[in-house]
């Protein structure tokens, strides 16, 4: 671990460059995709990337350029790259304007480690044993045409340096579970899997026994074969119960993109749209009832988003985005909260070493209500409960919306009724928040997270965590797969 930094450390202090500042930003990334299909195991798929990112300002503009040679003279061509382009832009900055010379910078020295980073994973061996045996307990059924069981593990090790001193140091792992089963009846499919792709974590194998992989396989086969013999879901307006594996995708997309403060600037127009939100809304605008509480939380050891630092140096700390309803603060890492005069959060963030950090959701979470799962369903007279999104849809501002999911029951008179296949909802975000009537205790969080929120261009995939409580919704739009 670190093995590089010695020799990184003093490559650095032997750059030369007429910059007032610069940076460099190492990473070095190994992951490996394990998976057993129908009781046969599959190759494993096995990457690895490593590289530096050097970073300039020259008369206040920003200029990057990316190597994967890190010699000296491989960094020290890549930082004249940067300088250089820095130079030439000065006479076509878009920021013209907004001299960087004023921005402050980072000189913080720590170290951050995922939780159990020093415990050893299991090795392949035993990892495939454990994926077969789990898929040899998916019961023999000729309805159940395909199922899988999955392993991903991905280790990341950054450094950061610059040229006021600061010394950051990231060992990261992350894991990735997953199962899914398709059932047929020749007629129709339903699959039904253990949270989609988006139960991730950081951590060691403690992350395997926290999502509940082992011994998932009959419960999720039989769900899925539910589903085939289960009514399509009836339309009409509903209370809805969202459980914590659908409200990360409705937190990501209806809160997360429309706070990220480059989209609200004009950033992404011509990729992944723009925001409902406008930069005078930050608090005055009333996004969501009484009851949302929204925060930007890297301190949760074992989400996927956790850090010390952003990639720009910037020190990570809990911040309200949303309190009591009220929208405070959006997520704007160091250069957009310079560009639009507000705080914002530390999340400049990049998918890898030849990529420049932008602003990107973290961990986004809604804080937990008071309100047990028996309650929270005891006080719904006529609605729905549904559960792992399985399609999305969302206009490019970030507010109308529809959402699909996996599996639903309908809940009548406070009570959980049958099943029901093919659920969706849709709404408007801006008034879809406002509808939110009850929000669940500590015991029905769950911190989830995926590992392909995609933005930017060039595009950058790159890992978000979320953390949500069950909640429930008043008056929304339901109907079936038919509809």
């Amino acid at each position: 671990m670190f093995d590089f930094h010695p020799q990184l450390k003093q490559r650095f202090a032997a750059l030369r460059t007429g910059a007032e500042f610069f940076s460099l930003r190492y990473v070095r990334e190994s992951g490996q995709y394990l998976s057993v299909r129908k009781n046969v195991a599959e190759p494993p798929s096995l990457s690895r990337d490593e590289g530096a990112m050097l970073t300039v300002r020259v008369n206040g503009v920003e200029a990057y350029a990316a190597t994967n040679d890190l010699s000296q003279s491989g960094l020290q061509a890549a930082l004249e790259r940067a300088e250089q382009q820095a130079r030439r832009l000065k006479p076509h900055a878009l920021l013209d304007l907004l001299d960087l010379r004023g921005q402050a910078v980072s000189s913080d020295r720590a170290d951050y480690f995922s939780p159990n980073f020093d415990q050893p994973f299991p090795s392949l061996s035993d990892c495939y044993q454990l994926l077969g045996a789990e898929s040899a307990a998916v019961p023999k059924d000729e309805r159940l045409v395909n199922w899988q069981v999955s392993i991903g593990i991905t280790h990341v090790e950054q450094i950061y340096l610059n040229s006021v001193g600061a010394e950051l140091r990231q060992a990261q792992r992350f894991v990735y579970p997953g199962l899914d089963v398709t059932a047929y009846d020749g007629s129709d499919s339903q699959t039904r899997t253990l949270g989609r792709e988006n139960f991730g974590q950081q951590g060691g194998f403690d992350v395997i026994s926290r999502c509940g992989l082992v011994g998932a396989g009959p419960l999720v086969a039989d769900q899925a074969l539910q589903l085939l013999l289960a009514p399509n879901t009836p339309q009409g307006p509903r209370d809805l119960l969202l459980m914590p594996d659908q409200m990360m995708l409705q937190i990501h997309e209806s809160i997360g993109h429309p706070l990220e403060l480059d989209r609200i600037l004009g950033d992404e127009r011509n990729y992944a749209g723009t925001s409902f939100v406008k930069a005078e809304d930050f608090g005055r605008l009333q996004y969501g009832s009484k009851l949302l509480n929204v925060t930007f939380d890297p301190d949760i050891p074992e989400q996927l988003a956790s850090y010390g630092h952003d990639d720009d140096g910037t020190a990570a700390s809990k911040q309200f985005l949303i309190k009591e309803g009220l929208l405070l603060r959006p997520l704007g890492g160091a250069l957009s909260q310079f560009r639009a005069g507000m705080d914002g959060v530390a999340n400049s963030r990049a998918c890898g070493w030849n990529r420049p950090p932008i602003d990107r959701m973290a961990n986004l979470n809604i804080e937990p209500g008071d309100q047990p799962l028996e309650q929270l369903i005891g006080n719904i007279e006529h609605g729905i409960m549904m559960s792992t999104n399985r399609s999305w849809s969302i206009d490019d501002a970030r507010n109308k919306f529809q959402f699909g999911c996996e599996w639903a029951q309908l809940i009548e008179n406070g009570e959980l009724k049958g099943v029901v296949k093919n659920p969706n909802y849709r709404a408007i975000s801006a008034q879809f928040w406002k509808s939110l009537s009850a929000v669940g205790d500590a015991n029905t969080v769950k911190v989830l997270g995926t590992p392909n929120c995609g933005k930017g261009e060039p595009n950058q995939v790159i890992r978000v965590g979320h953390a949500s409580p069950a909640c429930v919704f008043s008056n929304v739009d339901v109907f079936g797969g038919d509809a």
